[in-house]
């Protein structure tokens, strides 16, 4: 139970955390099950790439984390879905990587230092060191991209080994060249491409010009131009793609076209309507993409799109800009009024009856405040994306309300709980559209969530109803958390689901309850488990209360951080990473942030942990 990783790969002896090996119908949520079978394959995978196969050294950290985390990510696409596996992944990339590479803790995938080698353990490493592994397998083409994991694994067992190895065996299998790409191994930072579409109606001509733009990070400026595969598609009117092929008469294969240069050209000929351009299908790059689509041009590619990443990204993109616009109005003090297009295009999505339940679920998820924060980027305003968020939840829910309230009865679980994937699928979907009917705030909607919770048969649905509930000011929120309190008080597991939803509730009392919450006798400074699932939740999935205006949040944050350290300075140094993004925030709350973050710098006796994250989250 206090192990502070999730497991390790120890050569005959695999450790797990509790939370993820342990599982049981009554208890488990389908995350979790989803995640317990991600990491069990995780660790056995590293038998192989990791351990048969090792690093040199530290530096070369992500030969066996990035791998190994692509080829869990591709056992639970291969398990479940593969659209809604990959939708997962690039959440949790830009959830946790993109505010990396974007802060004062930017480093390379392969870092070329370190004070304390645990700080090494990143989602930089990890998850943007799996999404180089899908590059090469996108850029080589997949036959050769096995032929080349073939070669690595025949050739190196028993060896340790570097990044250079490994790039050598698919340069090897494949005849390509993959010296630049190494660059993405050596520069931190997300790339910014901008791409924009002209056609030439006369000449059946499209030209795609594509600039990529790598911004300066903490200690590296004056980038070189990276390699990236971009795969694309050009759709025609009538909603189909146009076969792709460049000015010289090269076909695209796969739909990829090689950026290499700062600025470049593609043309495609023989294009016979004005096309409207699918770009970074499937997530082809880890990078911010900026192309101009307008509202229509959302709708059409949410209608026509044959790559349903790509389709669940023009939703989720027309949801962000949606709340964009509305953070914008709220500022100057207005009320934004965009979120009837973006409601009414959802719901022509949803009617799709040929969709997958667990995909349709994540159509209906909004983007977090997290994700609005990111892609506002500078001078954000929590409060503000807070309303925002919520205004557009409760129109979405208004306007769909029939057909929400249709997919949610549809859903309702029969017979025996299993933990299947279709099962799992259509819980997800339920749970996805109570969540916008419950945005709405009527009388009946809060009745449709008590009986959630009430008559629950698994842990999905009980955990979701009580985080909503927890969310709400209503009679019934104390009644709930004691109700799911002493059925559950026992499995220390499930207890901290407890903890989570008090400390995600947006409510104003929810600082002080997290504090009071802090010597409750379940709870222990010690337990990392505990400490994640009430001061990490509070800290990374309550933006509102977090970002409290008067700092309080931030006070909090940091004198945990300054008693963890002194009984486990790994966790407190993660915990500490909550403020990674402050240089994003308006001026009031940034000052703030500072002053809190000053304050653990210059507390005596810190751990090498706590001291290497807070001098470099403080470094002009």
């Amino acid at each position: 139970s206090d192990f502070n990783m999730g497991a390790m790969e120890n050569k005959g002896l695999n450790i797990f955390n509790d939370r993820l090996v342990l599982a049981s119908e009554d208890t488990a949520t389908d995350n979790m099950f989803e995640a317990i079978e991600a990491v069990v394959a995780h660790e056995y995978f590293h038998n192989w790439t990791g351990n048969r196969i090792t690093c040199r050294d530290w530096f070369q950290l992500c030969l066996k984390e990035g791998l190994t985390v692509y080829r869990d990510q591709e056992f639970s696409a291969d398990e479940r879905s593969r659209t809604v596996q990959r939708i997962a992944d690039v959440r949790q990339l830009k959830a946790t990587q993109f505010p990396e590479d974007a802060g004062p803790l930017a480093h390379p995938v392969r870092p070329d230092s370190y004070i304390e080698i645990d700080n090494f353990y990143t989602a930089t490493v990890y998850e943007k060191g799996a999404e180089l592994v899908r590059m090469i397998q996108t850029i080589v083409g997949v036959d050769k991209f096995r032929a080349g994991m073939d070669l690595y694994f025949d050739r190196h067992d028993g060896q340790a080994v570097t990044i250079e190895h490994f790039l050598t065996c698919f340069e090897e299998t494949s005849g390509h060249d993959l010296v630049q790409f190494k660059l993405w191994y050596q520069q931190p930072g997300t790339p910014d491409v901008v791409c924009k579409l002209s056609y030439d109606k006369a000449k059946k001509l499209a030209t795609l010009d594509v600039t990529q733009v790598q911004r300066d990070t903490p200690g590296m400026t004056k980038k070189k131009p990276l390699h990236i595969p971009l795969k694309l598609a050009l759709f025609g009117a009538n909603g189909q793609p146009m076969d792709l092929k460049l000015a010289d008469g090269t076909p695209v294969d796969q739909g990829v076209v090689h950026i290499t240069d700062r600025h470049q050209s593609f043309k495609f000929t023989n294009i016979t309507s004005k096309p409207v351009p699918s770009l970074n299908g499937g997530f082809s790059a880890p990078i911010n993409l900026t192309f101009n689509h307008d509202d229509r041009d959302l709708e059409f590619l949410i209608q026509h799109d044959n790559d349903l990443f790509n389709r669940w990204q023009a939703v989720n993109q027309f949801a962000s800009r949606t709340i964009q616009s509305m953070v914008a109005a709220l500022k100057d003090g207005k009320r934004g009024a965009r979120g009837t297009a973006y409601a009414k295009t959802l719901g022509a999505a949803l009617a799709n009856p040929d969709l997958d339940p667990a995909y349709r679920a994540e159509l209906m998820k909004l983007p977090t405040q997290t994700d609005i924060a990111r892609d506002i980027g500078r001078n954000v305003d929590p409060a503000l994306i807070f309303k925002g968020v919520k205004q557009l939840a409760k129109q979405t829910g208004t306007i769909l309300g029939d057909e929400l309230h249709e997919l949610y009865a549809k859903s309702k679980p029969k017979g025996a709980f299993s933990a299947d994937a279709k099962s799992a699928g259509r819980r997800a979907q339920r749970n996805a559209a109570l969540s916008l009917l419950t945005a709405r705030g009527t009388d009946d909607d809060l009745k449709r969530l008590k009986l959630h919770f009430l008559k629950a048969t698994n842990m999905t649905d009980e955990a979701t109803a009580l985080v909503h509930i927890a969310a709400i000011d209503t009679e019934f929120r104390d009644e709930a958390l004691d109700r799911f309190f002493q059925r559950w008080h026992h499995d220390h597991l499930v207890i901290d689901t407890w903890f989570a939803a008090q400390a995600m509730s947006p409510l104003d009392g929810t600082l002080d309850r997290v504090k009071s919450l802090t010597s409750h006798p379940l709870f222990s400074l010690t337990a990392p488990n505990k400490v994640r699932a009430l001061v990490g939740n509070f800290a990374l999935q309550n933006a509102l209360q977090f970002n409290r205006p008067d700092g309080s949040g931030y006070v909090f944050l940091c004198e945990t951080v300054l008693a963890l350290d002194t009984k486990n300075p790994k966790v407190a140094a993660r915990m500490l990473g909550a403020l990674r993004s402050w240089r994003a925030l308006e001026p009031h709350r940034r000052a703030l942030a500072k002053k809190s973050l000053k304050t653990v710098a210059s507390a005596n006796g810190l751990s090498r942990d706590v001291y290497e994250i807070v001098t470099k989250m403080l470094d002009d």
